[in-house]
C-alpha cells in the first residue's frame, strides 16, 4: 500500500505513527512483531517509543519496548525502511536532561534498538533545572556524532519551547523539528492556544500522543459498560464530563456516514488539524490495527469537521 508522507525536518514519515508503549507491556514480543509487521504492510513507517517504556509494570525497569523493537528490526533487516522515534529523560535512574544523562541514555537506547542511529530523539519531559543551551548542546553533539538524525520535544511549555528554538537559532545548534503534545478530541486545550501557536509560527510538526484518549475515542467505553482493560480507568473518566458523551455522539454520526470505525474518524479529525503531521496510536493486537490504518484513507467533509469541532469545544 502506498501512503503519502509528511516531512519532519529531513525525515519522511507516514501520517500515522505506531505507538510502541504497549510492546513489552500488554503485548508480548510475538504479538508486538505481528503488529509491527501489519503496520508496515499497511503503509506505515513511523514507530514511536521511549527509553522509559514500560517501567510502570511490575518487574520492568524501562527499555522493554525499545528491546522488542530492536529485536524486530534485527529479525526483519529493515532498519533503513522505518523511522524510529524514541525519548530521553523519564527512565528511572536516567531522569532529566543533564548532559551526562542524555549521553548515557542515548547509548542505552541505541543498544536496545540494535541500531547505530535514532531518527527522531525527543526530550520526553522538559527539565527546567537545566538551561536550554545545555541540553541543546548535548543533543547537537549527538547529531554531529551521527547517533541522532533529528530532535524534537514533548511535554514542554510554550515559553520554554520558544526559548529553545531561539537558542538553537542563535547558537547554531540542532533545532527541534517536531513537538509531541497531548492532544485529541476530548483534550484540546492541552495543545491548542499558545503551544500550537509556537509550533505554527516556527514550522514545527505536531505528533500528538493520547490520540485516542486511552481508548475512549474507540467508542468501546459507553455509559453502563464495563471493559476489562489496562486503560479502562483512564478512558472512563471522559464519560464523567459533558464533552465526552457529546463527542461520542458526533463521532457516531460521522462514522455512520462513512461506514467507518469511530477510532478511524477520531484519528482523521486529528490528522486534519493545523500543524498535525502524524497522530500516534497504539495497537495491542493485529485486530486493533485496521481501524487505525483506515484513517489514512478517510477525508472528512468541512461539515463533519465542524460538527466534531463544536462537539469537542
Amino acid at each position: 500500500m502506498t501512503v503519502s508522507r509528511k516531512n519532519l525536518g529531513s525525515l519522511s514519515v507516514s501520517p500515522l505513527s505506531l505507538g510502541g508503549n504497549v510492546f513489552g507491556w500488554t503485548a508480548d514480543e510475538a504479538e508486538s512483531f505481528a503488529v509491527l509487521d501489519a503496520y508496515v504492510a499497511g503503509g506505515g513507517n513511523f514507530i514511536d517509543t521511549a527509553d522509559a517504556y514500560s517501567f510502570w509494570v511490575e518487574g520492568n525497569k524501562g527499555g522493554e519496548s525499545e528491546t522488542v523493537i530492536g529485536n524486530w528490526l534485527a529479525a526483519r533487516g529493515n532498519r533503513a525502511d522505518v523511522v524510529i522515534a524514541t525519548k530521553v529523560g523519564a527512565q528511572p535512574g536516567l531522569k532529566g536532561l543533564s548532559t551526562a544523562t542524555i549521553k548515557k541514555a542515548v547509548d542505552g537506547s541505541l543498544s536496545r534498538l540494535r541500531t547505530d542511529y535514532i531518527d527522531l530523539y525527543y526530550t520526553h519531559y522538559d527539565d527546567e533545572s537545566v538551561e536550554v543551551a545545555e541540553f541543546l548542546t548535548a543533543l547537537d553533539d549527538l547529531v554531529k556524532a551521527g547517533k541522532v538524525r533529528e530532535i524534537a520535544a514533548s511535554n514542554i511549555s510554550a515559553p520554554r519551547l520558544e526559548e529553545s528554538l531561539a537558542c538553537s537559532a542563535r547558537e547554531g545548534l540542532a533545532r527541534y523539528v517536531a513537538l509531541q503534545p497531548h492532544y485529541n478530541l476530548v483534550s484540546r486545550d492541552t495543545y491548542e492556544g499558545e503551544l500550537a501557536d509556537v509550533a505554527a509560527r516556527h514550522g514545527l510538526a505536531a505528533v500528538p500522543y493520547y490520540a485516542l484518549a486511552s481508548g475512549f475515542l474507540t467508542g468501546k467505553y459507553r455509559p453502563g459498560t464495563d471493559i476489562d482493560s489496562a486503560r479502562s480507568a483512564k478512558a472512563a473518566q471522559y464519560l464523567a464530563t459533558d464533552r465526552g458523551p457529546r463527542v461520542l455522539q458526533a463521532l457516531d454520526t460521522v462514522a455512520a456516514a462513512h461506514d467507518a470505525e469511530i477510532a478511524t474518524v477520531a484519528l482523521a479529525w486529528l490528522a486534519a488539524r493545523p500543524t498535525v503531521a502524524a497522530p500516534i496510536a497504539s495497537a495491542r493486537t493485529v485486530a486493533q490495527l485496521p481501524s487505525l490504518l483506515a484513517s489514512l484513507d478517510l477525508t472528512l467533509t468541512d461539515a463533519e469537521l465542524t460538527l466534531l469541532n463544536e462537539a469537542s469545544a
